[in-house]
């Protein structure tokens, strides 16, 4: 249990990235006032942990109405975790846990970012839906670790929306290097466990075994 919820909070931060959303916010919000700020962050906040709770109960259920495996959707969460943990390590920037720029310049020209891009995709984007529901699927019908995993991610939650409430002042403190570092070195661990998923997925497949 303990192991499941040490990568699931690695997970959820990572592809959440509280830390590198500070600066993102920040540059977004610079010409507003405190009260609109904090107000945005609450809200974005509010709004993207609906969505990945609304992933997390019926995300499965979906999959199988599509008649999507569990496998096929581990071994292609794992891709795409792993293709964010390139961009982390190599501090590259991609629409898998920034903005493109075109959607940058359209942020900048909205009155309230708390939906776009904030809620999606910076906090509810495409590596926090597939982590949700990896997790809750590890979590094999057991409900008390199923809210164990959810109570880790309404924790990082919790510490994103601390961050942006003083996204400034840990844009100052870390700086932009700083940023880099600490993502470098969840992205490795990030790429560990993309690599799991994919190994995972390959073997509940039966692949392996000429099934």
């Amino acid at each position: 249990m303990n192991d499941l919820l040490l990568t699931a909070a690695i997970a959820f931060f990572v592809t959440i990235d509280p830390v590198g959303l500070g600066p993102v916010f920040a540059g977004l919000t610079g010409g507003m006032e405190g009260r609109q700020r904090r107000r945005m962050a609450i809200k974005g906040t509010l709004i993207g942990a609906a969505i990945l709770l609304t992933f997390a109960f019926v995300g499965e259920a979906l999959l199988h109405g599509l008649g999507i495996s569990t496998a096929a959707f581990r071994i292609a969460g794992g891709i795409l975790l792993l293709l964010l943990a390139i961009d982390l390590v190599f501090a590259r920037e991609s629409g898998l846990r920034t903005t493109t720029e075109d959607e940058n310049v359209e942020a900048r020209h909205r009155p309230d970012i708390s939906v776009f891009p904030l809620a999606i995709p910076l906090i509810a984007g495409p590596g926090a839906m597939t982590s949700i529901v990896l997790f809750m699927g590890r979590a094999g019908g057991d409900w008390a670790l199923q809210a164990a995993v959810l109570g880790v991610l309404l924790a990082v939650l919790a510490g994103t929306l601390l961050v942006l409430l003083f996204a400034g002042e840990v844009s100052r403190v870390l700086g932009r290097t700083g940023i880099n570092v600490i993502n470098r070195v969840l992205g490795i661990l990030l790429t560990a466990l993309a690599c799991q998923f994919v190994i995972d997925g390959v073997v509940e497949s039966g692949i392996l075994n000429g099934a």
